[in-house]
């Protein structure tokens, strides 16, 4: 097996705990020796042992003289509930170690290898890099600025409608796509959605696949008209209601379980990413209505986009646009994405791609 296969296995061990190890990265590791792979594993969740210290336990004495396959550069600092890894590999006498990308954690950020290389331990950098990027891109905005990374999901019919003049949105795409959409929820820390969506559908925003992890809901809810009993208020998983300052309902809610985050004036969805950073929510997936969706790219808080189109035609110039806003862009202006891919799934189309 060569190196970038060998990465790759590490890669799919790491995806195993997609959803589960915020606010740490994904990370998936294995030992090789004589050929053969005597040892792989993956960090499951915060507060429990990383991939590297996973894989030295099952190899054991046989760690002595093999090659350290790893998705993220080992840690060094002790700002943390588990060892540095970089002690455990060089006590353990490996001999090489691979590594697809650094650590952007400013905490350890090269000072990993470098102590590696000092304890006279060979090191590679690089390997299926970018792929490791992708798999852990929430984590390096989330580490690098104290902000969700940001997926604006919009499911809508050919002619850009995501609901008919009378609010039917249900079902524009197969089922096919619905089912990838529990997936992202899965994956994702917390989902954002606004008043709209929540007194037209009643949502519960859960991810229901089997072995899914709920989302926290932020709810942007200015003047708290969520009805009593409502999905959206029943806990858990988590909700998070943004409002207005000073409406007395508020503390109601609070002694319902629901947590309350106030705005003055106008809401800025700037202060609410900073907010939730702040709650080491590191992924967000966007499922609003239009308004929703026009003022996060406005305010430019979204970093990725995820478009299912489903191969119908509504029409009507009264049914609901898939972005709206108040403001727009010109055409030698418009948001360009960048990196993006188009996929069949069932009888949709996913169209997904990053924000310049």
């Amino acid at each position: 097996m060569n190196k970038a296969s060998l990465m790759k296995k590490c890669l799919s061990l790491a995806k195993r705990a997609e959803g589960k190890t915020s606010p740490n990265p994904m990370v998936g590791a294995l030992l090789i020796k004589d050929g053969e792979i005597i040892a792989n594993d993956y960090h499951r969740k915060p507060g429990t042992p990383h991939a590297e210290a996973l894989v030295l336990k099952q190899a054991g004495d046989r760690a002595k003289g093999a090659s350290l396959f790893v998705t993220l550069e080992p840690c060094c600092h002790t700002n943390k509930r588990t060892p540095p890894c970089t002690n455990a590999i060089i006590a353990s006498q490996i001999k090489d170690v691979f590594i697809a990308m650094l650590d952007p954690n400013p905490m350890v950020s090269g000072r990993g290898v470098d102590i590696l290389k000092a304890s006279g331990i060979n090191v590679e950098i690089g390997i299926l890099e970018d792929e490791a990027k992708k798999l852990n891109e929430a984590y390096i905005k989330y580490i690098t600025t104290k902000r969700p990374f940001v997926t604006l999901k919009i499911a809508m019919t050919l002619d850009g409608k995501i609901a008919d003049p009378e609010g039917h949105s249900k079902w524009i795409t197969c089922e096919e796509s619905r089912k990838v959409v529990h997936r992202l929820r899965s994956a994702s820390d917390g989902l954002l959605s606004a008043i709209g969506t929540v007194l037209a559908d009643n949502p519960s925003f859960t991810a229901r696949i089997r072995g899914g992890i709920d989302p926290i809901r932020i709810i942007i809810d200015p003047d708290l008209k969520t009805p009593d009993g409502f999905n959206v208020l029943k806990t858990p998983p988590p909700t998070i209601i943004v409002c207005k300052d000073g409406n007395p309902r508020s503390s109601i809610l609070i002694n319902n379980g629901i947590e309350i985050l106030t705005y003055k004036d106008k809401l800025d969805l700037n202060w609410l990413m900073e907010e939730l950073g702040k709650r080491q929510i590191m992924s967000i997936l966007i499922e609003g209505g239009s308004t929703l969706a026009g003022h996060a790219l406005e305010e430019s808080i979204v970093d990725k986009v995820m478009f299912f189109i489903a191969p119908k035609i509504i029409r009507g110039k009264d049914s609901l646009t898939a972005i709206g806003g108040e403001t727009f862009q010109k055409i030698n202006e418009a948001h360009q994405l960048k990196e993006y891919k188009i996929k069949k799934i069932g009888s949709d189309f996913l169209i997904e791609g990053y924000l310049s």
